[in-house]
């Protein structure tokens, strides 16, 4: 039963008190104003079932701010989280720790998408499948059964060693395509059945995006029970709300998912069926239809493209030759599935496969239609080809499918929404225009941190402009003089994976010899790059230095002196190419407003504080914030951008940047655990 609304506050209060049960405690709490306020916040959204949307600035300790009314409240929590790592966290540390620091017997489930968990029925078929084994998808394979036979949950998360990206996880786990439902023989015992009956009976329960917005899309991941018992739901990390829901709430089709089905299809007909099917025929024709359409769309670029589809087929590519293939591939999908039906009494994997070869058809036919004219649509082009299309943004699913209460339900529940990063502007347009919330209570909770003591950002002038050829080598060039003196402790963070390439290589050949390692995302998975960097120069190992983009901008945590000069390429503005951007781009100007004030610039202020937001961690940590693009000084609109970052100390000239550097260095060696008095101006 919830609390009465007075007493919850006072209760939120009285536990964020200098004297209070979180400073008797949690060795690590501090009061801080900023996250009493915040708490508050959340204890009165819970309390009034309204809507919250909060930036809680890097150091409040959003986490708690937000953790401890929901516990207090006794009410059905719903925390959903931008990673399965970020999951992890919660459930492992912060909820156990918070629930014995107050004393609540309080039961808590973790809720991953399918892809997360063990698929016993799939253990089985891989292991009976040897026509794609090679040794090193054997082995893993051996390991996985290991593991399988001792493990509760079923989470691949717990075995150790396991590659995200290694190519066992897709054999050993379904999907929504693959999965057999009730008819799987291993129905029973299915571990993502298991994690849906604990989410259902706990208290608090811990999901991410991904599947919060795939059962709003397709009713698939179990919180259709899940959600109507729910009286509070939880946002962490909903900067990225809005991209990760417009992936769900459209259409797609990608060759990756037509050979998927190839693999099943042949898989299972050679073992369950042989001889009642040409089944290597009917796999190679769907096969063929399917790398005649990636074809079709020609070469793609290095890092791969997005290509604008606004007429009958996408830019670039020749209409009658791009409806031909695609019709191809819908015809075969439908022989596939006449082949299916005539052996469906035989077993659930067939009919299951007949429903997918159905949707496949389905899908190429949709494409084949013209768009609706409220969506976007475009082609990715890679090694594979995804067809996309997508509403704009998800205000519209916000509004009536989150907000208004659902069919039954007799009151509204509470939403929180909270990020360190969510606008530009007073009341976060960034965030709540997209996501429909420009109704929501919003509160802004400035970061504790000293800036001006802790923290200096450095524009290099004269320096190349973003679009000459030599600026990435002078990027290089200037990280190349500034790194080595720190002894690395560097993070360069760049807009595009060309620049990653160039900076990256470059870096690499005037560093050598230095004895700094110069890593580049994806030399090894994104966990081994960031420990490495961690490590920095003890134990024997060189200083290093990493480039990284794209997911490094966010959700990298490496506080203390591991790392102590962030470096920014340029500006990171939204490509114009991209056809989602020019799509929203179109839509402002249609509506009068300006599409480079009103999307382009609060685009780039978010992801800039975002990527600066790397550098200052704790009290302690202190360093060097580099920015090599003239126009946060030059344009009148890097006035916004700069207002949009930490209120760190403005420094001029190399000299001074080399100063702070050098006095990081002598004091970290002199004295590790003092932290160091900057004296130069």
């Amino acid at each position: 039963m919830s609390r009465p609304e007075t007493v919850l506050h006072e209760d939120v209060r009285a536990a964020f008190a200098p004297d209070g049960v979180l400073a008797r405690t949690v060795d690590t709490f501090q009061p801080r104003a900023g996250q009493t306020e915040m708490a508050l916040a959340v204890a009165d959204a819970i309390a009034e079932r309204s809507v919250l949307v909060a930036e809680a600035g890097t150091g409040v300790g959003k986490t708690y701010a937000y953790l401890v009314p929901a516990l207090l409240s006794g009410v059905r929590v719903l925390l959903s989280t931008a990673t399965k790592t970020l999951q992890d966290q919660l459930f492992a540390r912060d909820l156990p720790r918070l629930t014995q620091a107050l004393g609540l017997p309080l039961r808590t489930a973790l809720l991953k998408g399918r892809a997360s968990y063990l698929c016993l029925h799939r253990l089985t078929l891989a292991r009976q499948d040897h026509s794609a084994a090679t040794a090193q998808t054997a082995y893993a394979l051996a390991r996985v059964e290991r593991w399988a036979q001792g493990t509760r949950s079923g989470d691949l998360a717990e075995l150790p060693g396991l590659d995200e990206r290694s190519p066992v996880i897709p054999l050993v786990t379904s999907t929504r395509d693959n999965c057999l439902g009730s008819n799987c023989p291993r129905h029973r015992d299915c571990h993502v059945n298991l994690a849906r009956r604990e989410a259902l009976a706990a208290d608090v329960v811990v999901i991410n995006h991904h599947l919060f917005f795939a059962d709003l899309a397709v009713r698939e991941s179990g919180m259709a029970e899940l959600l109507p018992s729910v009286h509070t739901v939880i946002f962490d990390e909903a900067h990225q709300l809005n991209e990760t829901g417009v992936q769900f709430l459209g259409r797609q089709l990608s060759t990756a998912q037509v050979l998927d089905f190839c693999r099943d299809l042949l898989a299972c007909g050679l073992q369950q069926a042989r001889g009642l099917v040409d089944w290597q025929q009917l796999t190679a024709d769907v096969e063929r239809a399917a790398r005649d359409l990636r074809l079709c769309a020609g070469r793609a670029p290095a890092g791969g493209a997005r290509l604008a589809w606004d007429g009958e087929a996408p830019e670039r590519l020749d209409s009658a030759a791009w409806h031909a293939a695609l019709q191809a591939l819908q015809r075969a999908c439908e022989a596939a599935c006449t082949g299916l039906d005539s052996v469906s009494e035989l077993g659930p994997d067939f009919l299951r496969l007949a429903e997918r070869a159905r949707a496949l058809a389905q899908q190429a036919a949709f494409f084949l239609a013209s768009r609706a004219s409220e969506a976007v649509r475009w082609l990715e082009l890679s090694q594979q080809l995804r067809l996309v299309e997508s509403p704009l943004d998800i205000a519209e699913a916000v509004r009536t499918r989150l907000l208004a209460p659902r069919e039954g339900e007799a009151a509204q529940r509470a939403w929180i929404f909270t990020s360190a990063t969510l606008g530009d502007d007073e009341r976060l347009s960034w965030f709540t225009e997209p996501c429909g919330l420009q109704d929501a209570r919003v509160l802004r909770v400035d970061s504790p941190f000293d800036y001006e003591r802790q923290a200096a950002v450095y524009v290099p002038r004269p320096f190349p402009k973003p679009g000459e050829a030599r600026h990435s080598e002078a990027v290089a060039e200037l990280v190349a003089r500034l790194a080595p003196p720190l002894g690395g402790r560097t993070l360069v963070l760049t807009t595009s994976l060309r620049a990653l390439r160039g900076i990256g290589e470059h870096l690499a050949e005037l560093l050598a010899g230095s004895g700094l390692q110069v890593l580049s995302q994806g030399q090894a998975p994104k966990r081994e790059l960031l420990e490495r960097l961690r490590r920095g120069s003890g134990e024997g190992e060189a200083g290093c230095v990493l480039v990284a983009s794209a997911s490094f901008w966010e959700g990298v945590d490496i506080p203390g002196e591991a790392l102590q000069l962030v470096v920014i390429d340029k500006l990171p503005f939204p490509p114009p190419g991209d056809p989602l951007v020019q799509a929203r781009s179109r839509r402002l100007e249609a509506e009068g407003r300006s599409a480079f004030n009103d999307y382009h610039v609060p685009e780039a202020a978010v992801a800039l504080k975002q990527g600066a937001g790397r550098l200052i961690r704790s009290e302690a940590d202190r360093g060097v914030l580099v920015i090599c693009d003239t126009r946060l000084v030059a344009m009148g609109y890097g006035r916004r951008l700069l207002k949009a970052l930490p209120p760190m100390r403005r420094i001029e000239g190399e000299g001074q940047v080399d100063a702070l550097l050098r006095e990081l260095t002598t004091s970290s060696t002199t004295d590790p655990g003092r932290s160091p008095a900057w004296t130069c101006p």
